[in-house]
Parts: structure tokens; C-alpha cells; sequence
């Protein structure tokens, strides 16, 4: 797990002349699974994109896989990379749609077992046929949950995946990610307001302040016994400037 699979070294991201991310260094280890928190606006989205290759850094170097990510990064690696995010973007066709879809753009059809097997393991084997618009909330979150996970990729990224779910669905995801994690190896990049779903969840837990890296250490310790006085703050609930 301590083979870099992401290596950012002085990544800045600028929108308009501000400045909303600024990375000295960051490495994502191969296999774990990371947890980013912080404050609304702290950046956490804005790594995400960059870590999907949905935008690139204004300045600085980002690494995958040991090769530069540039705007020609190859698409056989770009599709190693997967996002789930806090509000499904799915198809407007059946929840069986939904699951083929990524292996089909691949030109690797999803097989019937494989599909069964994902549909059953979510929950999700009544509402097969289901138009993805008539689901709940939760159903919804499921079913783009197993569409990332049936394309097998080497990092999944997840961007608050269960703000405003009941418990019976964060349960099913997180239980989903961390089975997910432990047999593939899969990388997992975890934002989440939620520090109980941080401590729960992530081996390494970082902290994102005003775009910039404040603290990043093993779950335990980062709860248990910050370094930095801003970490400390932050997991004591209090307000963070």
C-alpha cells in the first residue's frame, strides 16, 4: 500500500485569479483508502477534479501511475479512474442500463452473473428493471455506486456519497467500499463532512483548509493525536478560520 498511485507536487488550481487549491506535495498510496475533510469550500471538490483529469492544474505536476497527467494522458489510464458523486448522474434508462453502460463503452459487455452478483450485493435485484428516475434517494446513490464498481477501476472517488442518506444506505456504501478496498486493492478517495464516516472508513485522513494541505496522517492518529492546532480544532467541531 505504500507505492504511490498519485504524486502532486506544487499543484495550484486558479479560477479567475484566485487561487483555490495550493499543494506543496501529496501522495496517495496504491490500495488505500483516503479521507478528505474540512470546511465547505476548503478545495476538496476542486482535488477531486484534478484527480479524475476533469481539469487540469494551473500550475504544478500531478502524477498517475508514474506518468505525467496531461491533457493527452492516454484514455485506457483516464478510465482508471472513477467518480461517484454526491448527486447520481444516471442514465435515464433501467437500473440494468445503468450497470451495462461503462462496461459497454469499454467494448466489454457486462456478463449476466457478474451483474446478478452486483444487483444482489446493493440491494438492488427488485428494482432491476426500474426506471433510474422513479428511485429513491438512497436506490439512486446504489446504483451509481455499482455502475463505478462493475467497470473494476484502480481508484474510485467519491465526493460526499452519502450527504442526506439514511443510515440503512450509508451503511450498505460504506460496508460496499471497504469490502471493495480489502478484495481488489481499489484506492479509495473519500470527501466527506461526515468525520464519523472518516474515522470509520479511511486508513489515512486528510485535512483541507483554504486550499491548502493542512494535515494528513493515519486515521487514529489524526483523530486521537493531531499535530497542527487547526487539525485539533477541526475534529473538536469547532469553527475553523
Amino acid at each position: 500500500m505504500n507505492q504511490p498511485i498519485y504524486e502532486l507536487a506544487q499543484v495550484q488550481k486558479v479560477y479567475d485569479g484566485r487561487t483555490v487549491l495550493n499543494l506543496d506535495q501529496l501522495t496517495i498510496h496504491r490500495g488505500e483508502i483516503l479521507a478528505l475533510v474540512g470546511p465547505s469550500g476548503a478545495g476538496k471538490s476542486t482535488l477531486l477534479r484534478l484527480l479524475n483529469f476533469l481539469e487540469p492544474a494551473s500550475r504544478g505536476s500531478i502524477r498517475f501511475n508514474g506518468e505525467l497527467a496531461t491533457p493527452e494522458l492516454d484514455l485506457a489510464q483516464r478510465r482508471r479512474v472513477t467518480t461517484v458523486f454526491q448527486r447520481p448522474l444516471l442514465l435515464q434508462r433501467s437500473v440494468r442500463a445503468n450497470l451495462r453502460y461503462g462496461p459497454g463503452l469499454r467494448g466489454k459487455p457486462l456478463p449476466e452473473a457478474v451483474e446478478a452478483q452486483w444487483l444482489a450485493r446493493l440491494g438492488l435485484t427488485h428494482l432491476a428493471d426500474q426506471p433510474a428516475p422513479k428511485l429513491s434517494a438512497g436506490e439512486a446513490q446504489r446504483v451509481a455506486l455499482a455502475r463505478a464498481l462493475v467497470t473494476q477501476p484502480d481508484v474510485l472517488l467519491l465526493d460526499e456519497p452519502t450527504a442526506n442518506l439514511d443510515p440503512s444506505n450509508v451503511g450498505i456504501i460504506e460496508a460496499i467500499i471497504r469490502e471493495e478496498n480489502q478484495r481488489s486493492g481499489m484506492t479509495v478517495v473519500l470527501v466527506t463532512h461526515n468525520i464519523f464516516q472518516a474515522r470509520r472508513t479511511a486508513q489515512r485522513t486528510a485535512l483541507l483548509w483554504a486550499g491548502e494541505l493542512i494535515e494528513v496522517a493515519e486515521t487514529e492518529q489524526f483523530f486521537n493525536a493531531p499535530e497542527r492546532q487547526e487539525t485539533a480544532a477541526f475534529v473538536r467541531g469547532d469553527t475553523v478560520y
